[in-house]
């Protein structure tokens, strides 16, 4: 079967398409707020094509961003309505108990990483995903329970704000620079951005750790997202990478809901 992944972020959208469980491609596309249902559609079947596969015979989505959901759920009722569709959300199965305050509220992206961190790894989990808005670590613990996580800002997004606010800092690579103390402004910039983030991702996981009354050696944490290479690199508390693990996990709901 075919199975079209929408995994829709603030920033980016990331698609792939499945042939049975195999990732067969994905692709990275904007955010963009303005395209339409139509656009989507003809986007998706282009990349689906690309692929060599024949048209797509299921559909699996999360999103968080609301203007964009109504366009994608139009492009389903109008392009998809025969077939199988999962949109992450109230009602749609996943397997994953919420123990938050308000499970409602919990981005839908975040329950399918957990699902998949589950299924893959067990429980206990640390996801942490680093995408173009937010650094998202998300907790599963020993039951295979979503149990809540913490929220930081983008390592790209705190870069531009920098930028736009220091008089005399610029826009710089996201790279490593030579070593942890800059020898000028640029690798300054950049050893604050790579091995503070570093740190901030070592430090919110050994507490998470800790809070789960966990042995580390006993926790899984798996790094995923656009712009977790960089910083991953740096980290010692990383176990795995994947970084197409809400795709997976969108599969995971699909065969959770119509197999």
């Amino acid at each position: 079967m075919t199975l079209l992944t929408l995994d829709v972020g603030n920033s980016q959208t990331v698609i792939g398409v499945f042939d049975g469980s195999t990732l067969v491609n994905h692709w990275t596309v904007s955010s963009d707020a303005r395209r339409t249902a139509d656009e989507w559609h003809l986007l998706a079947l282009g990349f689906v094509r690309s692929a060599g596969l024949a048209d797509v015979e299921a559909v699996a989505m999360c999103c968080t961003v609301p203007s964009i959901q109504v366009e994608l759920r139009a492009m389903l009722d109008r392009h998809y309505s025969a077939l199988p569709v999962s949109v992450v959300g109230p009602g749609v199965k996943t397997g994953i108990p919420i123990h938050t305050d308000n499970p409602r509220e919990v981005g839908a992206d975040r329950i399918v990483n957990a699902l998949a961190a589950a299924e893959l790894y067990g429980g206990p989990a640390i996801v942490v995903d680093m995408n173009g808005t937010a650094t998202i670590f998300d907790v599963v613990d020993e039951s295979n329970r979503y149990v809540g996580g913490a929220i930081a800002p983008a390592i790209e997004l705190s870069l531009e704000a920098l930028a736009r606010r220091g008089a005399q800092l610029r826009s710089v690579e996201l790279a490593a620079p030579r070593g942890v103390i800059g020898k000028n402004t640029v690798e300054a910039v950049q050893s604050g951005a790579v091995y503070g983030f570093a740190g901030l991702v070592d430090g919110l996981v050994e507490r998470m750790i800790t809070s789960l009354e966990a042995d580390a050696d006993d926790v899984a944490v798996i790094a995923t997202g656009a712009y977790s290479d960089v910083v991953i690199d740096h980290c010692t508390t990383i176990t795995h990478r994947d970084p197409w693990l809400t795709l997976t996990g969108l599969r995971l709901v699909h065969e959770r809901n119509h197999d």
